[in-house]
């Protein structure tokens, strides 16, 4: 039997700032085994109980990955020209044959801009303090779609109709 579980959590960085949270009053809901969530996190968090509390400290390679060094690219700083805020640390949206990407300016020379296409939170050990909301049954549906329809399986329909 496949479950959905949905949970509050803070995700705190290294250094202990806050760089994500769920809202408030809206928890995360996941499909049990679908790779919604890393699954370090998945792994910590299967067997907690509906109000359970739990802190999980991820090392960086089983958050977000280590930094990649094939991630980084070098382009001509004339390619880029047309950017307002070419700046390091400056975040572009490159369209490329596979998609979108998200890059991070991390040099600049004269001739040309290195951009770094790891995920920002790479190379971080993170930490998150989950609370356990809501565990059901997965519906029929969600299994065949391989996600939650939001908190009570429901799809947003509204019941007494």
């Amino acid at each position: 039997m496949r479950r959905v579980l949905a949970f509050n959590y803070v995700l705190k960085g290294p250094d202990g700032a806050v760089l994500d949270a769920s809202e408030q009053g809206q928890p995360l809901p996941f499909l049990e085994g679908a790779g919604q969530i890393l699954p370090k996190l998945e792994e910590e968090i299967k067997d907690l109980k509906e109000g359970d509390k739990k802190t999980v400290k991820l090392e960086a390679k089983d958050a977000y990955g280590e930094v990649r060094d094939n991630m980084f690219m070098e382009v001509p700083k004339e390619e880029l020209a047309h950017l307002p805020q070419l700046e390091i640390g400056a975040h572009l949206r490159l369209e490329l044959s596979g998609g979108a990407h998200i890059v991070r300016v991390s040099k600049i020379t004269d001739t040309h801009v290195t951009l770094d296409g790891n995920h920002p939170l790479a190379g971080q050990p993170l930490e998150f303090a989950i609370e356990m909301v809501l565990i059901r049954e997965a519906t029929a549906e969600e299994l065949q779609h391989g996600h939650p329809h939001g908190l009570h399986g429901d799809a947003g329909h509204h019941h007494g109709h």
